[in-house]
């Protein structure tokens, strides 16, 4: 078991290093367009060929793997943020707040979570700049994406409330906020973890769902999910292998990332 999350971490910080590293090479440009070589197959100078726009491929496929490997941690970020803020602490309080967050906590579960993404997103400006259209993808995976971890969260507070350790600092006198910063939080800092490096993946494939339905990053910013919208013109599978590229990358971050987060759980 420990083999195979190593490999699969191995796996994941590899590629990691790879999109970032190669993103920045000047040589990687994903917005330059060769306009003598437009759809051409790979080559010395294209290594994945270029797409209808005459773009290298294999630059986008860096460009759009950076994107969205890395600001899906972001957005992992804001979402552990409000399941912290919405479950733990209500949770640690009781009463009326835990009922309160409990009840908002069921009634975003009972929504399919796609669907809400979907509709979210819809309603707000897509005609808008790439870095904006980034900005507000990620931000709102992050405020939706807040239920299930709340969840766990809220159990969890609610079970540290009556033990003995909390019983016996409320009966010190101790405040109830330092109480939530120096007892609460530490003894949740491993349940954040594993919720934040669950939802990553999540997150990569929800914006993957996002950018295929035009609704995530905008163009010419490329990412994993708009530079998947190109398979819809593949015609034939052995000619248009190396369209395949993007999720091929996404398989194996995804999987990677999955992989190395179960057997953390398993093995602890």
């Amino acid at each position: 078991m420990k083999r195979i999350r190593v490999a699969a971490a191995t796996l994941a910080c590899t590629l990691v290093l790879i999109s970032v590293a190669g993103s920045f090479l000047p040589r990687f440009d994903y917005s330059w367009q060769d306009r003598e070589h437009v759809n051409a197959s790979p080559s010395p100078r294209h290594w994945l060929g270029t797409d209808d726009l005459g773009r290298d491929r294999f630059a986008r496929l860096l460009h759009g793997s950076r994107i969205s490997i890395l600001l899906a941690p972001a957005a992992a970020a804001v979402s552990m943020l409000l399941a912290f803020v919405i479950g733990a602490v209500p949770g640690f309080a009781g009463g009326f707040a835990e009922r309160a967050a409990k009840t908002a906590i069921d009634l975003v579960l009972s929504i399919p979570w796609l669907f809400l993404l979907l509709m979210v997103r819809a309603t707000l400006p897509l005609n808008t700049s790439p870095a904006a259209s980034v900005t507000i993808t990620f931000l709102v995976l992050g405020l939706l994406g807040w239920a299930a971890p709340a969840r766990i969260l809220l159990a969890r507070a609610r079970s540290m409330r009556r033990a003995e350790f909390i019983i016996l600092a409320r009966s010190t006198g101790v405040a109830p906020l330092r109480l939530l910063c120096r007892h609460l939080m530490p003894n949740l800092r491993p349940v954040l973890l594993a919720q934040f490096w669950i939802s990553v993946p999540i997150f990569i494939l929800a914006e993957a769902n996002l950018s295929i339905l035009g609704l995530g990053v905008a163009e010419p910013l490329p990412s994993l999910g708009s530079l998947l919208r190109e398979l819809e013109s593949v015609l034939s599978l052995r000619a248009d292998i190396w369209r395949f590229a993007p999720l091929v990358m996404l398989v194996l971050m995804v999987s990677s990332l999955q992989i190395a987060v179960s057997e953390r759980e398993v093995s602890s």
